[in-house]
């Protein structure tokens, strides 16, 4: 099973504050795991979206070091779990795509890593800040993936609509050839009887 790790990877650093993010395509009949060195006493928040694929939802499961699983979710197109690490060691968290045999996902993961040991009032303001302009990018990253879903939603179904319309001009058109069949081979019987009384 792949895994990946997250540790000084895609991060974006303000003062105490890790954001990790990623959107990775995960095949069907498949486990990914991502792996993330965290201290006690750190909050830490995992978000997730389904942006594409099948019914939009996959198993979630995160672990601590010690093998304890702190979340799991099954089938779950969208969530977010926060938690405050009981021990210093290398967590680790999976989405799986197993129950799903022939259809691939599209998942989007957002990873906080936050601690708050002593601060100055200034770098505590600076992370405030930083904080609500995160909450701004996160409101906006969601609204894309909804849009990205949604646009995948239309698409699926006008393929499908325009595969039905189609089948009905096919089924029309058989049905069609097959009444003038119908009708040529009657009016061609009843010629023929009526020759075989007259003579």
């Amino acid at each position: 099973q792949p895994s990946t790790s997250l540790t000084g990877w895609g991060t974006n650093y303000f003062t105490l504050v890790c954001i990790k993010e990623l959107t990775f395509e995960l095949p069907d009949n498949a486990k990914q795991c991502f792996y993330e060195d965290i201290t006690i006493g750190t909050k830490c928040t995992l978000e997730f979206q389904v942006v594409t694929g099948g019914h939009y939802d996959v198993d979630c499961r995160l672990e601590d070091p010690d093998g304890i699983t702190l979340y799991k979710e099954m089938k779950k197109q969208y969530d977010s779990f926060t938690f405050t690490a009981s021990r210093n060691g290398t967590f680790k968290f999976c989405f799986s795509n197993e129950f799903s045999t022939f259809t691939h996902k599209t998942v989007y993961f957002d990873f906080q890593v936050r601690s708050h040991p002593g601060k100055l009032c200034m770098e505590s303001a600076c992370v405030s800040i930083h904080e609500a302009l995160k909450l701004v990018i996160d409101y906006q990253t969601h609204f894309r993936l909804r849009e990205a879903q949604g646009r995948s939603r239309a698409e699926d179904l006008n393929t499908r609509v325009a595969f039905w319309s189609i089948g009905e001009a096919i089924i029309l058109l058989v049905v069609s050839i097959s009444q003038v069949v119908l009708l040529r081979s009657f009016f061609s019987d009843k010629k023929t009887t009526t020759t075989r009384v007259g003579s």
